[in-house]
């Protein structure tokens, strides 16, 4: 069985346990290196052609706006395919109550036919939010599996239970 890993971190200025915080990695991408160590995987990073503000709260305003607008933004690159694989894991944080819109932006073009999907969201109080709604329109085809939301603040402490959660997907 081969394994993809699909995500979209923010590292830099975030909110982390009541305050904004500056992260050399965001939360999501330590959530898929532990993935990626536990179960082996290919990894495919969503980043935008026009990059969000470096400052937390014009970030969090414009992550606001795109959610209004129902807005993909463009992407540097695009993952095109994924015939290959067997299991499709999906990290990103918690934005507005979903996914931020980049990763949709991603999603949105791919079949998941036969495929399972399995999905993280790190999150600061909010849990799975609306991702489990999204994720049955978002990846059209797919058989949705597991679901595991990780306290950002706690993301670098989770390697462990990302690990059992990840290899019990399996």
């Amino acid at each position: 069985m081969k394994n993809l890993i699909i995500y979209y971190s923010r590292r830099g200025q975030n909110y982390v346990n009541g305050s904004v915080k500056n992260l050399s990695k965001g939360n999501a991408e330590l959530i898929t290196e532990y993935i990626k160590d536990a179960v082996g995987a290919d990894v495919f990073e969503v980043d935008t052609v026009k990059p969000y503000d470096t400052d937390y709260m014009v970030c969090i305003e414009e992550a606001k706006a795109e959610l209004r607008a129902k807005a993909r933004p463009e992407l540097k690159a695009y993952l095109d395919n994924i015939s290959d694989y067997d299991n499709i894991f999906i990290v990103g944080p918690n934005w507005w109550g979903i996914y931020p819109m980049a990763l949709y932006a991603q999603l949105e073009r791919l079949d998941f036919t036969g495929k399972t999907v399995h999905y993280v969201v790190t999150h600061e109080g909010s849990g799975l939010g609306g991702v489990p709604k999204t994720m049955k329109t978002s990846c059209k085809g797919a058989k949705l599996g597991s679901s595991l939301a990780v306290h950002g603040g706690s993301a670098p402490s989770s390697r462990s239970q990302v690990k059992n959660w990840a290899m019990a997907c399996l």
